[in-house]
């Protein structure tokens, strides 16, 4: 009984994950270093949005 609950559970793949589905994208905002404002995401910006 257990085999065949494995077997089931086990015997095929899940369905892909299509590229698009994993990818967020967002504009990129330029950093206004003049009004001196934080922005805790600039680091994503910077960084490539690692």
């Amino acid at each position: 009984m257990a085999q065949r609950q494995r077997s089931l559970r086990f015997s095929e793949l899940p369905e892909p994950i299509r590229l698009e589905d994993t990818v967020e994208e967002r504009p990129a905002v330029a950093h206004d270093s003049a009004s001196g404002a934080y922005n805790p995401e600039w680091w994503l910006i910077r960084m490539g949005g690692l």
